[in-house]
This record gives C-alpha cells, structure tokens and sequence, in this order.
C-alpha cells in the first residue's frame, strides 16, 4: 500500500496543498511549526478516520474557515482507492470511499492500513492502564474489523448501565439490570478475547523490536483482571464468570453509581523483568521500549494484514544513533515511510527529501 497523492484544504496550517509523494522513503525538513507533522496527521485521517494525536475533528479546522477537506489516493493489492474526508468545525465529518459512502466505516482501517510512531508514545509505557488499553483496542482495530464492532457495542452497554445506575430508582431495578449485564457479558468477553490475541501474537515482535532498539531483558504484557478472568480461556467460561462477577459487584454498583467490574477497568501492565515499566524503568528504558511497541505494532499488522502498513514516522530518529536507526529500519518491510525531522542530518536513512517551509513541499 502506498500513497499517490494527497490533497489538503484549510487542514491545520494548510490552506491548500497537493503532495505526490515518493512510494518509498519520504523525509519532510522544516522548522518547528511548518506543518510537517500536520502532513502526517492528514495521512493517517484517511485511514483511520480519526487524528492520531487524539485530537477532536473541530481542532483540525484551519482558523477561520468552516471545514477542512482531506484527499488522498493509494495504491494497494485490490487497485487504487481514493479516500475523501470532509471535516466540519461543528456537526459530522463526510467520508466518500471512491466516490461512495463505506457500509461500515471500520473497515477503512483494514483497507488504508496506517500505523504512526509519535512522541507521545511514551505515554503507552509511563501512564496510566486506560492509555494501555486503548493501545491494545487501537490495534485490534487494525487486525480484526469486528473488534471494532464489539468494542463500540460494549462501551455503548457500559454507558447505558451507567446511566441507569445513576436515576433514582430505576437503578436498583434487578430485571433492567440483568438485561444490561447480560449485554455487557457477551460484548466484554469478545474484547478481552482481542485484547489477549493482540498480546499473544505481538509478543514475538515485541521481544525482537526491543533487543534490537537496544533494550536489556525480557519485555512482556502483563494483564490483571478485575472480574477474575485470569487463567480462563473459554469464552462462555469467561461471558459466565463476568455475568457472576457483574452479580457480585451489584451491590457496590448501585452505591457508587457506576459499573466498576469489566474491560474498561482491567489493568494491562508491560513488564521489564517481571516489574512494571511505568514504575521500575528508566526514563531511557522507558523510551526503549515505546519504540519497540510501535515496531512491534507495525510488524504485526504487516503479517497479519493483506498488504504492508504505510508508516508515519513523527520526530522519531532525533534520539536514535545511525546504528540503531539502521536496525529498525531492517525490520521495517519494505513499504511507504513519511519521516519528520526540524534537522536533516538527524535522519540517517536515504530517500527522497522534501523542504517543507512557507506552506509549501518542495524536493
């Protein structure tokens, strides 16, 4: 998969651009503020339909205008497919997939396949579980399109108890309650069952990517339960032991007015040497293994997917040697890369340069 062109129109900084890129190594040089990162963020719209940053669609909007338009065309094994993003400052984005609304709008992730290394990676390895489990959720959205499905339906369940808890009376309703939890058990097994085949399969990725960005010792995902469906494999075993544990957290959960047993609470943990890297590692270590995560991430989606991820590569070889740079680069399959750097000296990699100053990419 690669990029042929890409279109912008009052999209953060860019009032208008038309970029054909390389179909290989793209290096874009500019200053801090130029609107690099912001290229990379537009790419990675158009297959996810959504900013990388985490950012809401309004934010993308240039200042002054009423919506931001985002083009592109790739280039894939099913032949080119053109991707059109209307965003609006206020109200619901347009998506046009080749001319056409999508049936379903998750499978974008899975026929633009984008995978982004960013700065803020970091915050995967150093904060808190929710940001852990939206890594392992994000990436079983680009690996397995019903993943997204049933994560959609069980945050929707998870709201909706909520919001029963929380009106007086009807919260205390058992038989409401049982439709809920029932709901709850079937869409929260199928999400811990792709928060564990993430895990599983990137394990193997993850241990290569971390020895060869440098990293000393064994790195694995560790993943606490609070609904006791550790050591469980059968997923009607698992649905049986969350609808007990949904039974057993009723009491409390009427109290505090919100569901506190399920996915959207359980703990995943990486662990360097059996200890938490959050608390034990160092802030070199930490950085470490950020990087051997998006690797990781990046490999596995190649393997497992129909055709090789475009990789957006923000900021991220200011902090590498050429040594180790080369050795990242080599596990990378070959494929379309996009490279930010304020220095291009800092990017020890070849392929094709762009200047990216004064709202324009030029080679």
């Amino acid at each position: 998969m690669h990029l042929r062109w890409l279109e912008l129109r009052d999209f953060r900084s860019w009032v208008s651009l038309r970029f054909e890129p390389d179909p290989g190594v793209n290096v874009l040089v500019g200053d801090n503020g130029e609107g690099k990162t912001s290229i990379l963020e537009a790419i990675g719209y158009l297959g996810m339909v959504g900013s990388f940053r985490g950012v809401p669609d309004g934010a993308l909007v240039a200042d002054g205008s009423t919506a931001a338009v985002v083009r592109g065309s790739f280039d894939g094994r099913a032949g080119d497919t053109t991707v059109e993003c209307e965003v609006p400052v206020d109200g619901r984005r347009t998506v046009l997939v080749n001319g056409k609304r999508p049936k379903r709008m998750r499978d974008l992730l899975t026929t633009v396949p984008v995978v982004a290394f960013l700065p803020d990676d970091l915050d995967v390895v150093k904060r808190g579980a929710a940001i852990r489990r939206d890594y392992l959720d994000d990436l079983a959205a680009r690996l397995w399109p019903q993943a997204v499905a049933d994560q959609s339906d069980y945050d929707r369940a998870v709201r909706q108890r909520n919001t029963l808890l929380r009106q007086e009376g009807r919260g205390t309703d058992p038989v409401t309650l049982d439709v809920w939890d029932d709901r709850l058990a079937t869409a929260g097994t199928a999400v811990l069952l792709h928060r564990r085949a993430v895990a599983t399969r990137l394990q193997s990725h993850l241990e290569e990517a971390y020895r060869v960005v440098g990293g000393d010792g064994q790195l694995r995902w560790g993943y606490r339960s609070t609904w006791g469906s550790d050591g469980v494999m059968d997923r009607s075993d698992l649905q049986a032991r969350f609808t007990e544990a949904l039974g057993t957290a009723r009491k409390k959960d009427v109290e505090v007015r919100v569901t506190t047993v399920g996915p959207h609470r359980d703990e995943p943990e990486l662990l360097l040497d059996g200890r938490a890297t959050r608390h034990r590692a160092s802030q070199g270590e930490q950085r470490t293994v950020a990087l051997a995560l998006r690797i990781g991430a990046y490999r596995l989606v190649d393997e497992l997917g129909d055709q090789t991820p475009i990789l957006l590569l923000d900021d991220v070889f200011s902090e590498l040697d050429r040594d180790r740079a080369d050795r990242v680069l080599d596990l990378m399959p070959t494929g379309q890369v996009f490279v930010t750097t304020a220095r291009e000296d800092e990017v020890p990699v070849d392929g094709q340069r762009w200047s990216v100053h004064d709202g324009k990419v030029s080679p």
